[in-house]
């Protein structure tokens, strides 16, 4: 991920991450290019202007060492112009500030596929002990048991079982799930978590943990 706009690479690598790949970001060229050198990325995202070599020069230098690895133009430039110098240049794919985070995230997978790389989680079907969920028909179970879950406690219960036995604190668990804008109220965060709880946990082994100034893990049961 490399883009000189640190607020905008964070909350990209944060979705990149949330989707399950493995994140390394740079504010400059000269940095992407040793970065690219021994991290050996399946995919680049890579904005156009740079403070000190521009995104072509990125790509020429990338793909000196690595012919085949995808590249996703990200830019407020939007002439068609320069959507054709991106592409001839070597770009796969082009996306034009402003942008949604899932558009970035769509236009990856496209390249993965094309590249014929998979994704880290090519399955719909998260599992941590006897709980499962599947992102795809949004069916949750704890054992045999089907759990209802509303379209928010479906949501923050995939982050959890995304990130099974990792402590989320309650900024993260925000962050995430109300989708950075919600306000910073935490107790949203407890609301919900007691939720779910009753739902997930009630008359079984807790699966839910609460770690005493520091957030909320999930993990299996003993």
């Amino acid at each position: 991920m490399v883009d000189d706009e640190p607020t905008l690479a964070e909350l990209l690598s944060m979705a990149l991450r949330y989707e399950g790949w493995d994140v390394k970001s740079a504010g400059d060229g000269q940095t992407a290019v040793r970065t690219a050198r021994d991290f050996r990325p399946d995919a680049v995202v890579l904005d156009m202007m740079l403070p000190d070599i521009d995104g072509l020069e990125v790509l020429r230098r990338l793909r000196g060492e690595s012919p085949e690895v995808p590249v996703l133009f990200l830019t407020a430039k939007d002439s068609v112009e320069d959507r054709i110098t991106g592409l001839t240049a070597g770009g796969d794919d082009y996306v034009t500030k402003p942008f949604s985070l899932e558009e970035v995230v769509a236009r990856l997978r496209g390249l993965m596929r094309r590249m014929g790389h998979s994704p880290m989680r090519t399955e719909s079907l998260l599992v941590v002990g006897d709980l499962s969920l599947d992102e795809d028909s949004h069916e949750v179970r704890r054992g045999s048991d089907l759990v209802t879950l509303t379209a928010t406690e479906f949501e923050l219960l995939r982050y959890l079982m995304r990130n099974p036995r990792r402590v989320l604190s309650k900024s993260q668990i925000l962050d995430r799930v109300w989708n950075y804008d919600f306000g910073g109220q935490a107790n949203v965060v407890e609301l919900y978590i007691s939720y779910l709880r009753k739902k997930i946990d009630a008359g079984r082994a807790p699966m839910i943990h609460t770690m005493r100034g520091a957030g909320y893990v999930l993990k299996p049961a003993d």
